[in-house]
């Protein structure tokens, strides 16, 4: 565990949702109430590091993607704990001179962006909450970084089955793309339980008393998210299905449905 995330907001007797997906990608940033959590939602699901391995893969084809469109602005949304190839290191692969925020409500996560992010000029990290959209976008630190008056790409990334449905996440999205310019595009993977349904309220119990609450949702409960925008090809897709053009992580992972779903809408 990194001391430096030590202090700042920390309870070391809750599961931490960012830390527990630092736990399923392999990394350090977790303790042992993050190990047992996951460890819960492995027995349920142990599929879930190949589908967040999978998720950092879609980020590199998206930010590829978005790069060839001309986009040069990324706001990540619920940024969740460094890792590899985050968004402003593909922006320096793929577009140079790119400008990334990153936005999260953890302030451990901020903490430990901060310290990585002190000598990176065209990256700043924010502190803001999903479910108030209008006040990252109104941040003024966030408007002196990036200019909305040219298109921005937003990345909300494994961070809406986090929003319950009662703070309205359709809704959130909508109104993130009603504040963004024409040309402006929105990221979006979701895990969905079409696949095993059975087990979706076993899962959710894992996270009652984490930071985050996991909110589980069928695609059909997905693919409103995207209303009002030009959704991308090949669409709202499994993904391994978005674009792939290498073999997924694990073959077995290419066999389950609606289990992990995500696109890109371009504001019109």
């Amino acid at each position: 565990m990194n001391p430096a995330l030590i202090g700042v907001g920390f309870n070391a007797s809750i599961p931490n949702a960012a830390r527990m997906y630092d736990y399923f990608l392999g990394g350090k940033d977790h303790l042992p109430v993050d190990r047992e959590a996951a460890d819960r939602a492995l027995k349920l699901v142990p599929e879930i590091p190949i589908g967040i391995r999978e998720n950092r893969r879609f980020l590199s084809r998206a930010m590829r993607f978005l790069a060839d469109q001309g986009i040069r602005q990324f706001l990540d949304i619920g940024a969740g704990l460094p890792t590899q190839d985050n968004v402003h290191q593909l922006a320096a692969r793929f577009a140079p001179g790119g400008r990334t925020v990153y936005v999260d409500n953890d302030p451990q996560v901020l903490v430990h962006a901060r310290a990585l992010l002190q000598k990176s000029p065209e990256v700043l990290a924010a502190q803001g909450d999903l479910r108030r959209p209008e006040e990252i976008l109104a941040d003024p630190a966030i408007r002196r970084h990036l200019d909305f008056d040219r298109p921005v790409a937003v990345l909300l990334l494994a961070i809406l089955h986090f929003i319950p449905d009662g703070d309205d996440p359709v809704g959130i999205v909508a109104r993130i793309r009603e504040a963004l310019p024409p040309g402006s595009y929105i990221v979006i993977s979701h895990v969905a339980v079409d696949e095993r349904p059975q087990v979706a309220p076993d899962v959710e119990r894992v996270y009652d008393n984490a930071s985050a609450r996991f909110v589980a949702r069928m695609s059909s409960e997905i693919a409103p998210m995207f209303d009002g925008l030009e959704l991308v090809e090949p669409g709202l897709v499994n993904l391994h299905e978005w674009r792939m053009d290498v073999p997924v992580t694990d073959p077995v992972f290419a066999r389950v449905d609606n289990y992990f779903m995500c696109g890109i809408g371009r504001v019109g």
